[in-house]
């Protein structure tokens, strides 16, 4: 049967241009001290009114994003023009570090103890220069990145919580991250220092946390790339796997490298069939490589972010390869996202479920749910099934 492209890349537009970004603009926009609420309820209700960094960088983004590659609305530049004048004002330390999070009217909450949110800004302030042409906003971005290039090796700084020397766990998330954010604001950067910058990222997740033996992307790892039987060292979180594999599969589009995106390709699908709840559908929050109890007591919640990074993977593998098993797969997460997620009534998607895809938690914002992964998601399956359709 003749897969319909268009109808698909219909829907996600739809969704992402009638539905989740009119909520965001409706609901999320502080008009008296800038910046964006993320706290939001089922209807739209603001329940707590603290600003996180990484959320309030990653609104701009994907107001910025959108009018950079979708359309120049006046509307969405104001919107992250909001956010930009309040972070620039009140979210960096005197040395230039993001804080994790700050009250309404701007005041430190959270010490800047989380380099991801230097990360999310950097990414926001080169997509809004990229809108706007300003280049005081361009040098902070660059300024940001390679700040968190000299704290890479030592992310949390000060506030390092670990005993050094007993357990040197190494984290996939920056190493990953770092494909996307670097390919952002290459337009920003010295061509030198984004090769060498992605080589060591792409060297990192495909052969360090890639573990070929176990057919897995590890959490965390020793430094030399071999495994840990501990907790942390046996951890496996899906969602971060084929949010980095989709990372990877840009890359090497990027460099005409077919051998790696096919890799890549086939690491999403073993990890699917690892990660796949098959008594009832979607994909686990975290799990444990040996089938050991997780730590996580949240282990089999079905998040948001987790499935939408699958549908990515998925749509892009698809696109690159044309494999009927990873279509397959591909129909599975959609059919089991656009069951349950969507809220008819209010609009935006729900975040989190239980194991069973009943409704867990009936917000629409929070601490880790913004205006990001589920608007990127709509936009990149969106301009994934174009491009099908097209070809």
């Amino acid at each position: 049967m003749k897969i319909r492209f268009k109808e698909l890349a219909l829907l996600y537009k739809n969704a992402l241009l009638k539905d989740v970004m009119p909520f965001w603009i409706k609901y999320s926009i502080d008009k008296e001290y800038g910046g964006y609420f993320t706290c939001l309820d089922r209807a739209g209700n603001v329940y707590d009114t603290d600003k996180f960094i990484w959320l309030q960088a990653r609104q701009i983004w994907t107001f910025s994003m959108l009018y950079n590659h979708v359309r120049q609305k006046e509307k969405w530049l104001n919107v992250a023009r909001s956010g930009v004048d309040f972070l620039t004002k009140y979210g960096m330390d005197g040395q230039g570090n993001w804080y994790f999070a700050l009250d309404q009217q701007g005041r430190p909450l959270i010490q800047p103890y989380n380099i991801f949110s230097d990360c999310f800004a950097a990414m926001a302030l080169g997509q809004y220069s990229k809108a706007t042409g300003d280049s005081q906003v361009a040098d902070l971005a660059v300024n940001t990145f390679n700040n968190i290039l000299k704290r890479q090796t030592n992310p949390k700084g000060e506030y390092n919580k670990i005993y050094p020397g007993t357990r040197p766990l190494v984290n996939i998330t920056l190493p990953m991250i770092l494909c996307n954010v670097t390919l952002e604001l290459e337009f920003l950067l010295d061509k030198g220092v984004v090769e060498q910058t992605i080589d060591n990222c792409v060297h990192q997740v495909m052969e360090k946390f890639y573990q070929p033996g176990k057919k897995l992307i590890f959490e965390n790892v020793c430094p030399d790339g071999s495994l840990s039987d501990c907790f942390d060292g046996r951890l496996i979180n899906p969602g971060h796997g084929f949010e980095a594999m989709w990372f990877i599969m840009d890359i090497a589009e990027r460099r005409e490298q077919k051998q790696l995106w096919e890799k890549a390709v086939q690491i999403v699908l073993d990890i699917f069939d690892f990660g796949w709840d098959k008594k009832h559908g979607g994909i686990y929050y975290f799990l444990d490589a040996q089938g050991h109890p997780p730590q996580q007591l949240e282990w089999d919640q079905k998040l948001w972010w987790v499935q939408l990074e699958t549908l990515v993977a998925l749509a892009k593998g698809y696109r690159l390869t044309g494999r009927a098993d990873v279509w397959e797969k591909y129909k599975l997460v959609h059919d089991y996202c656009w069951y349950r997620y969507p809220d008819p009534v209010y609009g935006e998607w729900y975040g989190y479920l239980n194991r069973q895809g009943e409704v867990l938690l009936p917000l629409k914002g929070g601490k880790w749910k913004g205006c990001f992964h589920l608007p990127r998601a709509l936009y990149l399956c969106w301009t994934c099934f174009e491009k099908l359709n097209k070809s």
